[in-house]
């Protein structure tokens, strides 16, 4: 039954959404939850109104005030969540990412080469993924990476193989300094991971923390800015020491600068050479925040489309900036824009 039809003429529409949605109301452990609940279900303000409340909180108090609490069934006891876990996961990414795009930089840009350095990032969002929290299915248990092989974490890993592989070996332009900052993105996805359990973390503190849905989405709208501007800048940090690395091992012929190692590292990019990554760590964090916040499906797209948007305009023959600000970028600015209305919902963090 759904939102629009439950509420349809009865006496007691609390009763029917309380029957509906009983399941919810046992289980949780404030009014909060269910709020977020209703929400996710399709139940709104008007929903509220017709029972006779002044939103979907106000209706989540009653529902679970009348129905009694139902501990959960016992299961497998998860280890708490510490930030040690985070970071072992953030390096795990990072180390899974970084060599297969070196390897692929020194090689050259041939297919057999981009073959094997794709497996191990079309696997890394399966991989790096947190257990479930249910119990998984015979002979796989919680925790193991069989069990979070699913078509979403594949598709998701596609797109992330294809935007750190691919457009390096496009012809035209600064190679070398091309490949430097696609290396430097491939360690970034490190960052990325850190910052999308950060973001989850913080989420569901929020809701914790919040005694309304209004004054939840309040305490996150912030939130999503400063994860961004986070990941920036550790990509910012990455590239420009992987230009300065370059600077050294690779120098450009002609006469030497007074402004040291920092006055090279800055010569190697131009400002269109630094939009790509900018719009390439865009591209790598919002499908990892997505997923972590449980919208797998969404984060496979967005990669996936991001991908297709910037490969697609270097194989008609545009130079790589354009391909990141015109494809990339606008696949981009359209995931952002889905990320912030999803991301501020409280069923994404219970």
């Amino acid at each position: 039954m759904s939102g629009a039809t439950l509420l349809g003429g009865s006496a007691d529409p609390v009763r029917e959404v309380m029957a509906e949605h009983r399941e919810l109301c046992e289980r949780a452990v404030d009014p909060l939850e269910i709020a977020a609940g209703l929400e996710e279900a399709g139940l709104g303000r008007d929903a509220a109104a017709r029972c006779r409340h002044a939103d979907l909180f106000s209706l989540a108090e009653e529902l679970y005030a009348r129905v009694p609490r139902r501990p959960p069934v016992p299961g497998p006891v998860e280890p708490p969540r510490t930030g040690g876990a985070a970071a072992r996961a953030a390096l795990t990414a990072a180390a899974l990412a970084a060599p297969p795009c070196a390897g692929a930089a020194a090689l050259g840009p041939r297919w057999p080469v981009l073959l094997c350095a794709a497996v191990p990032l079309v696997l890394l969002p399966a991989l790096t993924a947190p257990p479930p929290a249910e119990p998984a299915p015979p002979g796989a248990g919680p925790g193991r990476p069989g069990a979070r092989l699913r078509p979403a974490a594949l598709g998701h890993g596609l797109g992330l193989a294809a935007l750190l592989l691919l457009p390096p070996a496009a012809p035209g332009g600064d190679r070398p300094s091309a490949v430097a900052l696609a290396v430097a993105a491939a360690v970034s996805v490190g960052a990325a991971e850190r910052t999308a359990r950060w973001y989850r973390q913080v989420g569901r503190g929020h809701l914790g923390a919040a005694g309304t849905l209004a004054g939840f989405r309040a305490r996150m709208r912030p939130v999503l800015p400063v994860a961004l501007a986070l990941h920036l800048a550790v990509l910012g940090v990455l590239s420009f020491a992987a230009l300065a690395v370059l600077a050294v091992v690779a120098p450009r012929p002609g006469p030497g600068h007074g402004g040291g190692l920092l006055h090279l590292a800055a010569e190697r990019a131009g400002p269109a050479q630094w939009a790509g990554p900018g719009v390439l760590g865009l591209l790598l964090v919002l499908p990892v925040l997505l997923a972590r916040c449980g919208r797998a499906t969404a984060a496979a797209a967005g990669a996936s489309a991001g991908a297709a948007a910037v490969l697609g305009p270097l194989a008609l023959g545009r130079s790589a900036p354009e391909a990141w600000l015109l494809g990339g970028g606008t696949v981009a600015v359209a995931l952002l824009a889905y990320a912030g209305a999803v991301l501020g919902r409280a069923g994404s963090y219970r």
